[in-house]
C-alpha cells in the first residue's frame, strides 16, 4: 500500500510502486477526469499537478508521489484559479470533443499560478505539451487570458 495526498486527502492505493499516477487515479480510485492520451508524456491529456506543477501522469509512477501533493480536475472547480480556467474556458466555447481539457485546464491553472498577467510567448511556453486535436488553440489562448483578467 502507498499513501497519495490527492486532492487534500491521503488516500491508500494497493498498487505496484511502478504504477503510473494515471492508472492509480483512473482505475484504483475512480477519478476519471484525467485522461490517458499517449502514455507516452507527449500530448498532456494527463496532466496532474505534483506540488503544483504540471506532471504527465502517466510516466509518473505512484512511487515518486508519494509524501507529494497530487490535484487533479475533479479539485480544480474549488480552487480560485481552477474555477477561474473552467469559468472563462466555457465563456470561450474552448472545448469541442473536450478528450484533451482536462490536461489543458490543468496546465492553464499552473500557468496563471506563475504568471499573473501571461504573454502570448509565455501562454505557448506553458502549453506547448498539450496537444488539442479539435485545434482550438486561439480559444484557449483567449480563454487563458480572459481568466487572468477575471483573477486581476
Amino acid at each position: 500500500m502507498i499513501t497519495l495526498n490527492i486532492n487534500g486527502r491521503d488516500i491508500q492505493v494497493d498498487a505496484a510502486p511502478s504504477t503510473p499516477v494515471l492508472w492509480a487515479l483512473r482505475d484504483n480510485l475512480d477519478l476519471t477526469g484525467t485522461k490517458f492520451g499517449c502514455g507516452a508524456a507527449m500530448c498532456g491529456a494527463c496532466t496532474v499537478h505534483l506540488n503544483g506543477e504540471p506532471v504527465r501522469s502517466c510516466i509518473t509512477s505512484i512511487s515518486t508521489a508519494a509524501g507529494q501533493k497530487i490535484l487533479t480536475i475533479e479539485a480544480m472547480e474549488n480552487d480560485h484559479i481552477g474555477k477561474a480556467v473552467q469559468d472563462a474556458w466555457v465563456r470561450h466555447d474552448v472545448p469541442q470533443c473536450g478528450y484533451c481539457q482536462s490536461g489543458q485546464v490543468m496546465s492553464a491553472a499552473a500557468l496563471l499560478r506563475t504568471k499573473k498577467h501571461p504573454t502570448d510567448a509565455d501562454i505557448d511556453a506553458a502549453m506547448s505539451g498539450n496537444i488539442c486535436r479539435c485545434g482550438t488553440y486561439q480559444r484557449i489562448r483567449a480563454a487563458i487570458k480572459d481568466a487572468a483578467q477575471s483573477l486581476a
